[in-house]
């Protein structure tokens, strides 16, 4: 595929490397049989089809819940701090500011995090009209990565493209998958799709047991055989209020089938049993939104083991930008070649405190580094201090001494 010059930026950028065709969402109602044909398409060993599947994952994605999930496991790689080293092991500053200021390499970041969740993602670069680098996530309903192929109407598979095969992949077009880290994988919402529908399912049928508990049915006997009785009667019960009802004749008997007599409890129990396991599937426990009897210490381990995946997500962020990111950013001369991309270690603020609070009593420790770590101004409480009034002499002008 040829390229062209971007004639008010002076460089040479790829055109749309791979077009697509938008298309209308459906909004029906998705239900397990959705997932299980979704399911056989994406893993058929012949001609695999990853496009119902994605739209189930975009479906689901409505979930407040889900949604949440997901955000927060997301947002702390977004706030942690990062740097560019240089082959020779130092960090280069002018790299990292502007892979700090450019949005682009959060794009980048979110595209290699989606793959985690949606199986994968292709995306490609280009120059803005500005002249800035900027990145676009192509529609995942479009490409087959189990075949490497493309089409343009993931509709009509007619004309495949050979992504892989493209002078631009790797430079101007990217493709992130777990199978870059060696490993299979068809995307971890994908498990949380049974949960997200039985959910949507329990809200709508506790949502119509409201409605019959707070306007029960009504029913009218009348002449069916008689138009302008059925039709008086039917405007009689019109105008009594916006409540079901039918009109059956004086003949005919109608009983209500004696349920279970429930408040809700059923559907309630549901709908947290589908957050529970959208919870553990996403942040590897129970969160305290979603328990009725929360205490610190299961906050504690829950957030600790949410931190366990934020790290192993860091470490594939860095694995798949330093392999696939850099290098095309050195072609376009945004960084050096074999350069790296790190994040800072974490440290755990808190307990170093406590740990330096104790071995003050026996060490001598530079309150450059207390500062530097703590942002704590602290002297040698062996230097003799000046006193109120050494204090104030000290801050009249030496002029008045002339």
């Amino acid at each position: 595929m040829s390229t062209r010059t971007n004639s008010r930026v002076g460089r040479t950028s790829a055109p749309a490397v791979l077009p697509y065709k938008l298309k209308s969402v459906s909004q029906a109602r998705k239900d397990i049989k959705d997932l299980k044909i979704a399911k056989a398409m994406a893993l058929d060993a012949e001609s695999p089809s990853n496009w119902l599947l994605q739209s189930l994952l975009n479906n689901i994605m409505d979930d407040n819940h889900l949604e949440s999930q997901v955000s927060g496991r997301k947002e702390q790689v977004f706030s942690s701090d990062y740097q560019i080293y240089l082959p020779t092991g130092a960090v280069d500053k002018e790299a990292t500011l502007w892979a700090r200021k450019s949005a682009t390499t959060q794009k980048f970041v979110e595209s290699i995090l989606d793959a985690n969740y949606y199986g994968y993602s292709l995306a490609q670069l280009s120059y803005d009209v500005d002249g800035k680098l900027d990145l676009e996530d192509l529609p995942r309903k479009n490409a087959v990565p189990q075949l490497g192929v493309w089409y343009e109407d993931y509709s009509d598979p007619t004309r495949p493209v050979h992504y892989r095969d493209l002078r631009e992949y790797g430079v101007w077009l990217f493709e992130f998958n777990k199978q870059n880290l060696g490993k299979e994988h068809i995307g971890l919402l994908v498990k949380a799709i049974a949960h997200a529908l039985m959910k949507r399912f329990a809200q709508s049928c506790w949502s119509e047991l409201c409605e019959i508990y707070g306007i029960p049915p009504r029913f009218m006997k009348t002449h069916t055989s008689d138009p302008g009785m059925l039709n008086r009667a039917d405007q009689m019960m019109r105008d009594m209020g916006a409540a079901a009802y039918f009109i059956i004749d004086k003949e005919e008997e109608l009983e209500f089938a004696q349920g279970v007599s429930t408040d809700g409890s059923v559907y309630d129990n549901l709908i947290r049993l589908c957050n529970n396991e959208m919870s553990l599937l996403i942040s590897g426990a129970i969160v305290g939104q979603d328990t009725k009897y929360g205490s610190e210490s299961k906050e504690k381990a829950a957030q600790d083991l949410l931190w366990l995946k934020v790290q192993a997500d860091m470490r594939d962020v860095q694995t798949l930008y330093t392999n696939k990111v850099i290098p095309a950013l050195a072609k376009h001369g945004v960084v050096k070649e074999g350069s790296t991309f790190q994040y800072d270690k974490a440290e755990d603020i808190n307990n170093l405190m406590d740990m330096v609070s104790k071995l003050l009593n026996h060490y001598y420790i530079d309150p450059k580094w207390i500062f530097d770590k703590f942002g704590i101004h602290v002297q040698d409480k062996n230097i003799e201090q000046p006193t109120d009034t050494e204090k104030k002499l000290h801050a009249i002008p030496e002029r008045f001494f002339d």
